[in-house]
């Protein structure tokens, strides 16, 4: 079986290209290793952009990969921050929720608890129509 030339040079293109890839990573462990000899234990301070993108970036490698190349963060720290930023996505406390419809007015209001406790044999139907002969709009449901 004879190897094409072409094919050849692809796979020595990619074995050079991974060569590469595995140089850069090797680096970069090794500057944080550095850092985090010259911080010591002392806590880094991020803001929440610093977080958010190591958080992003660690939640698409996984856990078991984050074991092996995280010296200045904990893989459950930096999974930690990404499940917040989920959480804050889907919060929506921040959103002022309003009744649906306003409250009647006060003077509405003690009219018909007037009415309601001086017929005690009235029902819901009978005020709403005392109240439509005295002009006024309100459901039953209002009344109730």
């Amino acid at each position: 079986m004879q190897v094409k030339p072409l094919a050849m040079f692809l796979v020595m293109l990619a074995g050079w290209i991974n060569r590469q890839q595995q140089d850069v990573i090797g680096y970069l462990k090794e500057e944080n290793r550095v850092l985090r000899e010259k911080f010591g234990k002392r806590r880094i301070i991020l803001n929440d952009e610093q977080r958010r993108r190591p958080a992003i970036k660690g939640k698409m490698l996984g856990r078991r990969l984050l074991e092996d190349i995280c010296c200045v963060f904990s893989p459950a720290t930096i999974l930690k921050w990404h499940s917040r930023l989920v959480a804050q996505k889907y919060d929506g406390s921040k959103y002022r929720r309003e009744p649906d419809r306003p409250r009647i007015a006060r003077a509405l209001e003690d009219l018909i608890v007037r009415i309601a406790s001086e017929n005690p044999s009235w029902g819901y139907y009978q005020i709403e129509g005392q109240i439509k002969s005295l002009g006024y709009k309100v459901s039953r449901t209002t009344i109730g």
